[in-house]
């Protein structure tokens, strides 16, 4: 015959470090018995309590599903893998290098606009007539948004802006 040292609620939340009150919530919740009223078999009681904090804990080690998570990481390497790919063939671009260029094009955009005022000054103040000053501004406009719609010149391929308009 086997004897058990039975220890009281006090003890048992001690060894637990949680409350004696807890103790015995959870005595009513059946997730801890005794072995006789008010007393427990602490080595059950540890058990008990450990196999329900990882029933109740999703993220207790009990709970991952290990294929499921080196899965996911295999995914995750080979995405990686397959984007450092693309970077390598340009077939995609990093965020700092897409708003470099945006924003070289819209500085050089912009130097385009306001040079047309000193640009076309001198031959407006030349013209009476209102229709061949529209078309000499609407030409101008035209040019320097003709440059912007021109995606080689946009990203920095092929002639330099300052080839292209000498």
């Amino acid at each position: 015959m086997r004897f058990l040292k039975a220890y009281t609620s006090k003890a048992v939340a001690a060894w637990l470090d949680i409350s004696e009150r807890r103790v015995r919530q959870l005595r009513d919740e059946k997730v801890i018995t005794e072995i006789r009223p008010g007393l427990y078999d602490l080595k059950t009681v540890n058990h008990q309590y450990i196999n329900y904090l990882r029933k109740n804990n999703p993220e207790s080690e009990s709970a991952i599903d290990y294929n499921a998570e080196r899965a996911k990481l295999v995914r995750a390497k080979r995405e990686a893998q397959e984007l450092e790919l693309q970077l390598r063939r340009n077939e995609v671009h990093t965020t700092e290098d897409v708003e470099q260029v945006m924003t070289d094009t819209l500085v050089r955009f912009k130097t385009r606009l306001m040079a047309i005022p000193a640009k076309l000054s001198p031959i407006l103040s030349k013209k009476k007539d209102q229709t061949e000053i529209f078309k000499l501004l609407k030409s101008a406009i035209d040019e320097v948004l003709e440059e912007l719609s021109d995606f080689q010149t946009v990203f920095g391929y092929g002639v330099d802006n300052e080839e292209k308009h000498s």
